[in-house]
């Protein structure tokens, strides 16, 4: 139970108040005050100030405290029928006249059914309404100038007359109104514990909410003005509220809202230099609309929270782990065209990578990634030459439920909306077909995208690194890459250089993969003079790629700690001419394809082990299968 606070004005109420406190088992739960008139009123008020739920009062004293404006409800102790008739008796009983002429002095929630009596019981009464403590004075003047017999009223009304020589009875409550007040007020205290504690969450609910939350009334002022609203709008409450919602959000469909009593979401407007989107719902008690509840967002925010909900999701497998420290050489070549790679790092543009396989197209773009703004945010990597053209655009773009035979439930979202936020890099895009190149460029130049099947175009802010290892203005002129395309995605060119053309760096990138394959096989072997002078004179046309996977074979193959020159001879595949890749001729056309044959052959044909052992990428596995015409299909159906 919450406070409850006895305002008695006089001695005997006060008496009277507390016996029948304890009576009803309510002592140390009410806090008792004497205080008559405006004496009651300071109580009131400093009860009010302490957090008092109910107060409990009577006659003129409870009269005052309700106009006083004290905001806690105040429960009379009430003058019953049967108080009343006692007192009249008792009128007539000390005037000893059969039709005595009463005069009543007070408040007139003391009154109000005196009146039914005085017929029935042969009285003469006139009433003298009290509003003030300064009006008693001159009414007991004017009863006896008016030669009442007796006065009725309250304890300062009968005093006052007993001293001007005039016959009084005290206007008093039975115990049994005591009773009914006391316990009117502890359900009343209860009630209001418990409204307190809904607002409390209803409080903290509004307060604590990431959204702005503004209430109106049907005048459209505001009454309730959160936190966040604060925040967003850049104002105080105490600023808010009192104010129509017109002078703070302008643009608001109100009238739709307050007249017609319509839900509206997803309202923009502009205020306080943010773009913000709002909801207004309408607040119906019992068929009658009371004013509206509105909810704002800041649009940037919600695109904000969306790009961590999709990064939280969906990042898992979509992270870049290099960055340009991990490029290794000191060439001229490969460190200019870090240095540009690096200023494009630093401008959201479109960026194409030309260059042979083999010369590290993805790590540059995972670096350019990871030194952009965007290195957060998801790094998604797409080989074009990989993903079936038929599966192309809904592994682009996603696709939505039933958009054909096969789609999974719910959906699927694609890799563009997988990057949100991040990095698209798509590899290979001179293989994309002429489809796919189409729905591109839309997504390009719209930066929006539409799932497989869907009707609703979804917002994307996504930076784009294409990359290829062919003459794409070739492609242009056979009609197999669209020009528009073409321009579009070629915004800042880095060509990369071949291993060849930079051979100190082959000997420094050799030793790198050379340290890194004796930890993992737990090997010693190093090179010497000879073998360093043969690896920088080496072509090597799978550039460092090639380089790596002989690095690999030498060490796994290597019968003596010190590599040679003629270690070469011990591996599959190697020349003896010094002046040629080790494996420019095994990897030639015929013998590459012997080669692949002979590990699928050794492999039982599965193609995931079969790449393992060639030294690349399954992706780059069936391009070649398909480049020499090897059974794609009979092949796919035996790879576990």
């Amino acid at each position: 139970m919450g406070k409850i606070a006895f305002i008695a004005p006089y001695e005997e109420i006060f008496t009277i108040g507390q016996r029948v406190i304890a009576d009803l088992g309510l002592t140390g739960k009410i806090d008792c005050y004497l205080g008559w008139l405006k004496k009651g009123v300071e109580f009131a008020r400093q009860a009010e100030a302490d957090g008092v739920d109910v107060i409990v009062s009577r006659g003129g004293t409870a009269e005052l405290i309700l106009k006083s404006g004290v905001q806690v409800p105040i429960v009379e102790i009430p003058i019953s029928v049967q108080d009343l008739a006692e007192t009249l008796l008792a009128a007539k009983k000390v005037t000893g006249n059969e039709n005595p002429r009463v005069a009543v002095l007070a408040f007139r929630n003391m009154i109000q059914s005196l009146e039914v009596f005085t017929k029935v019981m042969d009285i003469s009464l006139v009433t003298y309404e009290i509003n003030s403590e300064e009006e008693i004075a001159p009414s007991v003047e004017r009863a006896l100038r008016e030669k009442a017999d007796v006065v009725i009223g309250g304890i300062h009304t009968t005093t006052l007359a007993l001293a001007r020589g005039m016959k009084t009875v005290l206007l008093a409550s039975g115990e049994e109104s005591y009773r009914v007040a006391l316990l009117q007020a502890e359900k009343l205290s209860y009630a209001r514990t418990l409204e307190k504690e809904r607002m409390q969450k209803f409080r903290v609910l509004v307060d604590y909410s990431i959204q702005g939350i503004i209430g109106i009334d049907n005048d459209k002022r505001i009454s309730v003005f959160n936190n966040a609203a604060e925040r967003l709008l850049g104002l105080s409450s105490d600023q808010a509220i009192g104010k129509s919602v017109d002078t703070i959000l302008a643009g608001l469909p109100l009238a739709a809202c307050l007249d017609e009593a319509k839900t509206i979401t997803g309202e923009l407007v502009q205020a306080n230099h943010k773009k913000l989107m709002t909801n207004l719902i309408p607040i119906d008690v019992g068929g009658t609309l009371s004013g509206a509840m509105i909810t704002i967002e800041d649009v940037g925010q919600i695109v904000e929270m969306e790009a961590a909900i999709r990064s939280e999701i969906y990042s898992k497998g979509h992270s870049a782990r290099y960055h340009f420290e991990d490029i290794y050489g000191s060439s001229q070549l490969i460190t200019e065209a870090k240095r540009i790679a690096r200023e494009y790092a630093t401008i959201d543009a479109t960026v194409l990578i030309t260059g042979a396989s083999g010369t590290g197209k993805e790590m540059f773009a995972q670096s350019i990634h990871n030194a952009s703004s965007r290195h957060k945010r998801p790094f998604v990597a797409v080989n074009c030459g990989a993903i079936p053209s038929s599966l192309l655009e809904s592994e682009l773009f996603g696709y939505v439920e039933g958009a054909f035979t096969g789609a999974t439930k719910k959906g699927k979202p694609g890799y563009f909306e997988l990057a949100h936020g991040g990095t698209i890099f798509l590899d290979e895009i001179g293989e994309m077909e002429k489809l796919a190149q189409t729905s591109l460029l839309r997504v390009i130049q719209e930066r929006r995208v539409m799932r497989l099947g869907g009707d609703k175009y979804l917002p994307i802010d996504v930076r784009i690194i294409a990359a290829t290892n062919k003459e794409l203005m070739q492609l242009v002129k056979e009609g197999k890459l669209r020009e528009d395309l073409y321009y579009r995605i070629n915004v800042l060119p880095l060509d990369l250089p071949v291993l060849k053309d930079r051979p100190t760096d082959a000997i420094f990138i050799a030793e790198h993969f050379l340290a890194e394959f004796n930890k993992r096989f737990g090997r010693k072997v190093s090179f010497n003079e000879q073998a360093k002078a043969y690896i920088s004179s080496c072509e090597w046309p799978g550039n460092i790629r090639e380089l790596r996977n002989y690095v690999e074979r030498l060490v796994v193959t290597g019968k003596q700690d010190i590599a040679t020159s003629g270690a070469k001879k011990q591996i599959p595949g190697s020349q003896k001419d010094d002046k040629s890749s080790p494996d420019s001729q095994a990897m030639s056309e015929n013998s590459e394809q012997a080669k692949i044959l002979q590990i699928l052959n050794e492999t039982n044909y599965n193609q995931k082990e079969a790449a393992k052992r060639l030294g690349i990428d399954r992706s780059t596995l069936y391009r070649k299968l398909k480049a020499y015409h090897i059974g794609v299909k009979k092949l796919a159906t035996r790879d576990a």
